[in-house]
């Protein structure tokens, strides 16, 4: 995997498209990861796309069980459950 600055894909994105037939390239801004480009063609583009998708869903399914862990919730009852959707739906 490559790095690659913002400022380096808007002067020079010819030499980038090329690289990704090899290498999946991060590219940062202020030394902060902003995006990933990675190479795909024209019959692995619904692939690819439904991949990154899937991994995005699992990632943030993996974030929520972790704040459950964190603030007590995961061990909540059923009832407890319920009792705090009736509380959420009634608020303004």
């Amino acid at each position: 995997m490559r790095f690659l600055t913002v400022r380096e894909l808007r002067n020079r994105p010819g030499k980038v498209w090329g690289s990704l037939a090899v290498d999946d390239i991060v590219v940062t801004n202020n030394g902060r990861p902003v995006g990933l480009l990675i190479g795909v063609d024209d019959t692995s583009l619904e692939a690819t796309l439904e991949t990154v998708r899937l991994a995005r869903a699992q990632t943030a399914v993996a974030r929520m069980r972790r704040s459950a862990v964190a603030s007590g919730r995961a061990t909540m009852t059923p009832r407890a459950v319920d009792a705090e959707i009736r509380r959420a739906r009634r608020r303004p």
